[in-house]
């Protein structure tokens, strides 16, 4: 099958609805050749969760039935497709091909692993929407790509995205996770880049995409975080083994998970005949993942040789799984049976396309042979002929490029040309400083070497036959090596680089806990510190006494960046990276939640506030015991009182949850939570008064700050009237004496509440510290006598 080069999108997708808010999702790698299978209830009317899941896939065709199925007060998938992912290649198919006992049966035949260990023979009516995805996906992909998928070749994961940590796609937008809202940062020429381009040091495609997976969908496993974690300070402590792997890496071809589409998938006997489609391209194909194999196998003693006394699970079990495994040399035995023992994996196309003629050794087939002899004459040909070309049109720069598309061209600098080009020269383009042009001779000489290279191709195929038959037997094999290669390389050149490239110590490994608190100590934002020499760090604590922070401030003063930083340290920690901070402790999350910015939704007719209760709905109706929302600036974006009381209900209710909870605000009267609420903890972010002048520090701090009239400040800078500004100040200064005094009251009647959760958050970091027993017996004798003396 014909490879879908570069970092393009290679996912075919199928949806499927019922009437009963159940959505099923089977998704294909077309260059991996794996199928993910999801079904799940659609909480959200607006298909939040079946976007999550697309953006996430990427892909280029959704397969969807013409029956809108959809519950009442919902779209439907058909329609969503169209209104939301216009440039994707949308397929409607009958709904006969959505039959979930075909996919049943294909996944059994197609699946590398028995049913059983997927889950689908004991759950195989409950999910049946995604098996029926699977058989229309499947259908469509055979009869479009005209092949046949190899028996137990796949790779089936079922419900995969719920075994990691959702990122909605609203989320995914709002913490610039692969995309930034601006490309530069407003008043520099700093070019401002997303997470996933901060860590795009990978050196595969493979390893791009894993890297941009596990971005969307990180961890929640802690054994599997760890073990990647060990990894990482094996690799950072062995200077050694780093750079070994670092330089092993790049012997493996860039496209290695290329490889397997073509083992997975075989050609339908009749499809060249059908279609009357050119073989000479999909025999090339076929040559070149041989060959890039070859060079794959070639490099594993090298791998092998690096990873021999690696002591962490991730590399002991590569080097165990892989370099131990006798079926790679046997698969190297049978290549070089049949190809040549000095053939290797180029990407310049003349040499590839040389490499690819020559790849079988000489003699196996005579047919072949002569055909090899006529591509030697027609190359040899052309060089003689731009020799002619420079002797006599005095052109001794003249060069004869090649690309795929057009064969060989003659370029000539400007500076060479004397007048006008003789009139041999024809299809004459100017590229830069140069005219690319040809001629009759040329063209014609191309068409031969074209056709002679055809021909080798299609000999090469023939001799390859057997030898492809045999990979296949083994193709679970080649699966696994593509996977290894791919986490290396994320693990290797994205997070190890990433570490390596900054000072000593300014990334430092997280701990987990089951159920234990957020603690991150002198957090930094990973991507504006790479910006701003002077980022200004700040830390975080959360517990189950302390669930629910408020950070509070002006405008500007830098609330939304550490709202972002938080959830990207979470990020990065779940994926089983290093993060920014001096220290940092966390309790896994399965899901995070934000309400960022305040922009009108134009699609869907809906205003600012309008927006902001939707994304506020979908939170509350999703929100688990273990996932971290961020809320900025909720309810600003209509009247005061109303938002005031949305922001207000909204705490009271994500107080009553175990879910951890960051609430930036710049209303102050959000303050007096802490009073009533034992688990609210008030921040504020320190900004200084200079001549009537807001200096802003980044500097987060214990505590509601009252930064007295600061919206008054601004209005006086922007030049309202003396007059107006006092009147303001008057109003403002009753309102708020009333206020102060409901919080006096408030303080005194639950104080004994607020201690009591003091002293339980307490307890909850000593019972997850790692002190001595001596050390712990003094904090708790410390406590006791706080307690007693009122002094929490």
């Amino acid at each position: 099958m014909e490879d879908d080069g570069g970092e393009r999108s290679s996912f075919v997708i199928g949806l499927i609805e019922n009437r009963a808010k159940e959505v099923g999702v089977a998704a294909f790698d077309l260059r991996s050749a794996s199928l993910h299978l999801s079904q799940y209830i659609e909480t959200s009317s607006s298909y939040q969760n079946t976007k999550t899941l697309v953006h996430f896939y990427d892909p280029m065709v959704i397969i969807v039935s013409p029956n809108k199925l959809a519950p009442d007060g919902m779209v439907g998938v058909s329609e969503l497709v169209d209104r939301f992912y216009p440039v994707v290649k949308k397929v409607v198919m009958p709904r006969g091909c959505f039959d979930d006992t075909k996919g049943a049966v294909l996944i059994k035949n197609l699946a590398a692993k028995e049913p059983s260990a997927l889950g689908l023979d004991t759950y195989y009516k409950q999910y049946y929407l995604c098996l029926a995805a699977a058989a229309a996906t499947i259908k469509w992909i055979e009869a479009e790509k005209g092949v046949i998928v190899t028996n137990h070749s796949l790779l089936v994961t079922f419900n995969g995205s719920f075994d990691h940590m959702n990122i909605d796609a609203t989320s995914v937008q709002n913490l610039e996770i692969i995309e930034p809202f601006h490309s530069t940062l407003r008043g520099t020429s700093n070019k401002k880049r997303s997470l996933f381009h901060m860590l795009k040091t990978t050196k595969t495609v493979g390893g791009t995409r894993l890297l941009r997976a596990n971005l969307l969908q990180p961890l929640k496993d802690i054994e599997t975080i760890n073990a990647r974690l060990d990894c990482l300070d094996e690799l950072m402590s062995k200077e050694q083994l780093f750079f070994g792997l670092s330089q092993v890496l790049r012997k493996f071809p860039k496209e290695t998970d290329r490889v397997l589409c073509h083992f997975c998938f075989k050609p339908k006997k009749v499809t060249n005949e059908v279609l009357r489609v050119d073989s000479s391209r999909k025999s090339q194909v076929l040559i070149s993942s041989i060959i890039l194999l070859k060079t794959a196998l070639d490099a594993l003693p090298l791998l092998s040789k690096v990873l021999k006394d690696a002591k962490s699970f991730v590399l002991a079990n590569i080097y165990k799984t892989i370099c131990e495994n006798e079926k790679y040399a046997f698969i190297r035995k049978r290549i070089v049976e049949v190809i040549d023992e000095d053939v290797l994996h180029a990407r310049v196309p003349f040499v590839a396309r040389t490499q690819q003629c020559f790849a079988v050794k000489a003699g196996i087939d005579g047919l072949l042979d002569i055909a090899r002899r006529s591509f030697c004459d027609t190359s040899e040909a052309i060089h003689n002929l731009v020799n002619k070309y420079r002797e006599d049109f005095k052109l001794p720069n003249l060069k004869f490029p090649f690309n795929n598309r057009h064969g060989f061209y003659l370029s000539i600098p400007h500076k060479d040309i004397q007048g006008k080009l003789p009139s041999q020269f024809i299809q004459v383009v100017k590229h830069g400083n140069n005219i690319h042009c040809s001629t009759l001779e040329l063209a014609s000489l191309n068409v031969r070497n074209k056709s002679a290279a055809a021909e080798c191709y299609k000999r090469t195929e023939i001799c390859l036959e057997a030898l492809v038959d045999a990979i296949r037997q083994d193709v679970s094999v080649l699966t696994l090596l593509a996977e290894v290669l791919c986490l290396l390389d994320m693990i290797v050149n994205s997070f190890a680089h990433a570490i390596s490239t900054k000072p000593v110590d300014r990334y430092t490994r997280p701990e987990f806990t089951d159920n234990g608190p957020m603690a991150i100590d002198a957090g930094r934002h990973p991507i504006l510190e790479t910006i701003h020499n002077d980022f200004v760090p700040n830390s975080m604590f959360l517990s189950e006494a302390s669930n629910m922070v408020i950070v509070m401030g002006p405008n500007m003063s830098g609330k939304s960046t550490y709202l972002q930083q938080v959830c990207l340290t979470v990020i990065l920690a779940q994926i089983g990276c290093y993060v920014p901070a001096h220290f940092a402790t966390l309790r896994v999350v399965d899901r995070i939640f934000t309400r960022m910015g305040t922009l009108d939704n134009l699609e869907s007719n809906s205003s600012t506030f309008m927006t902001e209760m939707k994304e506020t709905a979908f939170i509350m109706q999703n929100v688990s015991q273990r996932s971290l929302i961020v809320m900025d600036e909720l309810g600003r974006a209509t009247s005061s009182s109303d938002g005031s009381a949305v922001a207000w209900s909204c705490c009271e209710y994500l107080l009553s949850l175990k879910a951890y909870t960051i609430f930036a605000t710049h209303m102050e009267n959000l303050a007096e939570l802490a009073t009533i609420y034992p688990n609210v903890k008030i921040l504020h972010l320190h900004v200084d008064i200079r001549n009537n002048r807001l200096d802003f520090k980044f500097q987060l701090k214990d505590g509601p700050r009252h930064i007295p009239h600061y919206g008054l400040l601004l209005a006086e800078v922007a030049g309202l009237p003396s007059s107006v500004i006092e009147t303001a100040r008057s109003i403002t200064s009753r309102i708020t004496k009333n206020d102060v005094k409901r919080m006096e009251v408030n303080f005194l009647q639950y104080h004994p509440i607020q201690m009591a959760y003091h002293v339980a958050q307490r307890l909850i970091c000593l019972k997850y510290s790692s002190q001595d027993e001596d050390s712990i017996r003094q904090a708790l004798l410390s406590l006791k006598e706080s307690y007693i003396d009122g002094r929490l």
